[in-house]
């Protein structure tokens, strides 16, 4: 059964108060005015990205019959701030703590796995949605989004202890690098290939 504690929803909140923030803060090349306006849909675009992924990593952790909840960092909170002023998001708030015995390395790595995953499916899902937003004047939304969730899955993936790339590295290499290369490319493409795309 899922529950979450009064403590793990706070914290969550948090969590994401401070990294919309951070992204807005950059994506509105750090002028201040511009980040308070935009806060509204920041919060929405890039706090869907971010609570889906904890979500994911505690729904899996669940499914193994694993004790699993959001604990944010205080050290990845101010970290994110102070990154965002020199013009890059340390993007590591908190983490979903799993609590079990004899976990084994498979289980932890898809566990790991499933956050950067969910990021990716919602990269490809901005992608999809781009047609139509562009019709209702939300393209830059849409790009946004698809920026952000793989970014987000990038940024996971790097193999540092703190991050899930460690734990998806040593469980399954493969997995690993066939999971960063497509969301690679979807940053790439994200931030690039629709930009040119959108001139023709």
């Amino acid at each position: 059964m899922v529950k979450f504690t009064a403590r793990e929803i706070r914290d969550i909140l948090i969590s994401l108060f401070v990294i919309s923030l951070a992204f807005d803060y950059i994506l509105n090349g750090r002028d201040l005015n511009a980040t308070i306006s935009s806060f509204g849909y920041m919060v929405v675009v890039v706090g869907f990205g971010f609570v889906l992924h904890e979500l994911a990593h505690k729904f899996a952790a669940i499914r193994y019959g694993y004790w699993a909840e959001y604990k944010m960092w205080f050290q990845g909170l101010i970290l994110a701030l102070v990154t965002a002023y020199f013009g890059f998001v340390f993007a590591a708030p908190g983490a979903v703590y799993i609590h079990g015995y004899n976990i084994k390395p498979s289980e932890n790595g898809k566990i790991s796995l499933a956050g950067p995953v969910t990021n990716i499916i919602l990269a490809i899902l901005f992608l999809m949605a781009i047609p139509i937003a562009s019709q209702y004047g939300l393209l830059s939304v849409a790009i946004l989004g698809a920026t952000i969730n793989s970014f987000l899955a990038v940024f996971n993936l790097i193999p540092l202890v703190v991050l899930d790339g460690a734990k998806v590295f040593r469980w399954n290499p493969l997995i690993w690098i066939a999971t960063m290369v497509l969301a690679l490319v979807l940053l790439g493409y994200s931030v690039w290939g629709v930009q040119v795309f959108s001139m023709f």
